[in-house]
């Protein structure tokens, strides 16, 4: 059964690119042109991926996020004129999946697109493996191999690792990791964050000057690769 996605943007001329666009690839496509038609929509038919614009004319994109997150786990793949850090930061803390900037690419709008879907074809259970490449998580064992080379961890490398690569292709931000590491008062130490992140690449990474698996969003958070 072909997916079915919600194009909420209130500039005809990008409705009429991005919902062709997506017909070809056979999605099933519906359109709101803004916040209040986009979460009435999603409450009559829940969609299995929103594709948000945040510039609105009656409610602003981030509300409309946090709105839709009261009652839907589908991805939202923000699709915005809007570049600036905190516009990404608030989004993504808002509920969003992934942010694509205007002007975009048709091929990078569809991948990210494929690996949001991909996610709820593929959840995660507790206790398998986690693969990602040739990077193995076993957490029922506490064990990380890449190819045929165990990485020795930390418990809390090991959490990390685990928690960046159960959302293969989405950016966290640095907020949302320190609370799903530390707990929901660590948001505003950043610096844990990098320094356990730099230790965890020396040892996951081939490069880790050229990481592979952990990738940077910069000022935003981190994304672990869609491999």
């Amino acid at each position: 059964m072909a997916a079915q996605i919600l194009i909420v943007d209130d500039e005809p001329n990008i409705i009429a690119t991005v919902s062709p666009l997506l017909r070809t690839q056979g999605y099933e496509v519906r359109s709101a042109m803004t916040g209040r038609a986009a979460i009435d929509a999603v409450e009559r038919e829940p969609p299995d991926l929103i594709v948000l614009d945040l510039g609105l004319p009656d409610i602003d994109g981030v509300e409309v996020c946090a709105e839709v997150r009261r009652s839907s786990s589908a991805p939202i793949l923000v699709l915005s004129a809007r570049g600036a850090e905190g516009d990404k930061v608030r989004a993504l803390d808002a509920g969003a999946d992934d942010y694509v900037t205007k002007p975009f690419g048709a091929e990078e709008l569809l991948a990210r697109i494929r690996a949001a879907l991909r996610r709820l074809d593929t959840p995660v259970r507790s206790s398998e493996p986690i693969v990602r490449g040739d990077l193995v998580i076993d957490r029922a064992r506490f064990r990380v191999t890449r190819g045929s080379d165990e990485v020795r961890l930390t418990p809390k490398e090991f959490e990390l690792l685990t928690y960046l690569a159960q959302y293969p292709g989405r950016v966290l931000t640095h907020r949302t990791i320190l609370k799903a590491i530390w707990g929901p008062h660590a948001g505003d130490q950043p610096e844990h964050l990098r320094v356990l992140v730099g230790s965890l690449r020396k040892k996951i990474e081939p490069d880790p000057a050229s990481p592979r698996y952990i990738l940077t969003e910069p000022w935003v958070g981190y994304r672990f690769a869609d491999l």
